[in-house]
């Protein structure tokens, strides 16, 4: 039984520093408090060049933000070496825990593909040194899985020897996807869109990857779950994430909260905060 102290979420990726959350960021943070979200993790993307410390800016504020660097597979063709270089500086701050997101997204292509792809190994390799995990967007093409194959390929040939894993943020592939990337030391993040009724090839994922090897996010402000669906998301809504992977899996929606909690202290060596149930 799980006593009522034990109950907390954490919301492992959420955008909080855009202009979506201007006029109202700390209502919504505070919502989040409120709501029972213990932590929460500020996404450091921004719009790439120019706001790559927008992250660290955040999570100073609020001892229970933790952030990111990185830069998005969008603006692959932007940053310079310079740029590049604040990474590696912005890295070495105490609040940053990943590297990300990075990775590859076909179904956009702001950016070329093979210009993504450079960007995404170069940012592999800058993580390495500076011991970090790394958080990967993948989005393939319409009616394929070529950034899946490609990503997967990529992880494998440049980073699953560094042992230091990541996240599959934002789950959207198949259930074969999601084991070769646990096989290389991932876990795997559930947002708003399991919720989503055509969603059913991310719920079968979301009942067979390990209950230790998952953790949850809203992806805030994009996604919002039902009965959200068409509104801003923010992190407060994670709980509804946290409610449809616990009726797939037979546990609470607290449970849930519980077991993705733990999962996310335990992979990025944090305090541990959840009690035993």
């Amino acid at each position: 039984m799980f006593l009522a102290s034990s109950f907390m979420f954490v919301d492992s990726h959420a955008h909080l520093e855009g202009k979506q959350f201007q006029a109202d960021r700390e209502q919504v943070i505070a919502r989040a408090r409120e709501a029972g979200i213990d932590d929460i993790v500020a996404i450091g993307n921004g719009d790439g060049p120019g706001s790559l410390d927008c992250g660290i800016r955040l999570a100073e504020q609020y001892e229970f933000l933790h952030t990111t660097v990185g830069i998005h597979p969008h603006e692959a063709k932007l940053p310079t070496d310079g740029d590049f270089q604040e990474l590696e500086r912005l890295a070495r701050h105490p609040k940053v825990i990943a590297w990300g997101e990075i990775g590859l997204d076909y179904f956009y292509a702001h950016s070329p593909r093979d210009v993504q792809q450079q960007v995404f190994v170069r940012q592999m390799e800058l993580a390495r040194a500076a011991n970090l995990p790394i958080v990967i967007h993948c989005r393939p093409s319409n009616g394929s899985e070529d950034a899946w194959d490609d990503c997967l390929s990529f992880i494998k040939e440049h980073w699953s020897s560094s042992g230091l894993g990541g996240i599959l943020h934002c789950f959207t592939g198949m259930t074969v996807h999601a084991k070769l990337a646990l096989d290389m030391g991932f876990m795997i993040s559930f947002a708003g869109n399991v919720t989503f009724p055509k969603a059913q090839r991310i719920r079968d994922a979301g009942k067979a990857v390990p209950l230790d090897r998952i953790l949850i996010e809203t992806d805030s402000p994009y996604l919002a779950p039902v009965p959200h669906r068409g509104k801003r998301n923010e992190p407060a809504f994670v709980k509804e994430v946290a409610r449809q992977l616990g009726e797939l899996r037979g546990l609470s929606t607290e449970e849930i909260g519980h077991e993705t909690s733990s999962n996310f202290y335990r992979f990025f060596s944090l305090r541990e905060k959840v009690n035993s149930p």
